[in-house]
């Protein structure tokens, strides 16, 4: 199913018509042109390749700004591909928007989680920590992670402090609240992925 390429505004809440007060993400959606429809007699698949927020062509290299010239378009910032069942419906250049969500009751929302830096194992992994009275000196370090005389090594995949979140996370059946066609609005029930201004990939739910 042909999807759309956005950027997360925020969050907010609107009311129902009896009242209820419902938590929504506000989704720019769109509009996204088609720089390239792929097909499998020549590329092995079927795709649509869509585009996202037009920049200037000074702040684009010269391959890029060949791709899109075969299409007749300006440079963009984001290219992602969609796979679509019968390609031949569309044509470089055409815009996709936000009207293709208006039937639509759910959506899949895919983009990076919130970067959170360098995390020890409490906020990381949710270790409770040691004890703080009664001489305690452990309160927030992991423990011991060794082992016997055998095998005399740590095991992969212990979980130990790192580099926290800015990973691809994708929030599945999010409820679509309402389409704003004028201004290229998607409003969805609760969070998805990200902090304000991160680009998401937008696709029906099956």
């Amino acid at each position: 199913m042909l999807g759309l390429i956005g950027k997360k505004i925020g969050m907010t809440q609107i009311f129902d018509e009896d009242g209820t007060c419902i938590p929504v993400s506000v989704i720019h959606a769109g509009p996204c042109p088609i720089v390239q429809v792929k097909t499998v007699e020549k590329d092995g698949y079927n795709a649509v390749q869509l585009a996202f927020e037009e920049i200037r062509p000074t702040r684009a290299n010269l391959p890029s700004i060949g791709h899109f010239k075969a299409a007749g378009l300006p440079p963009y910032r984001y290219i992602q591909e969609f796979k679509v069942e019968n390609p031949e419906e569309y044509e470089k250049g055409k815009l996709i928007d936000v009207g293709i969500f208006e039937e639509a009751k759910k959506v899949d929302v895919a983009g990076k989680s919130k970067g959170r830096g360098f995390q020890g194992v409490i906020k990381r992994h949710g270790f409770h920590g040691g004890r703080k009275t009664h001489g305690g000196h452990a309160h927030r370090i992991p423990g011991s992670i060794g082992m016997a005389a055998y095998p005399g090594r740590v095991m992969k995949g212990q979980k130990l402090p790192g580099r926290m979140g800015h990973v691809r996370f994708q929030t599945r059946n999010l409820k679509v609240v309402e389409v704003d066609m004028e201004n290229n609005l998607l409003l969805v029930r609760g969070a998805v992925p990200g902090a304000r201004n991160t680009v998401l990939r937008l696709t029906v739910a099956p």
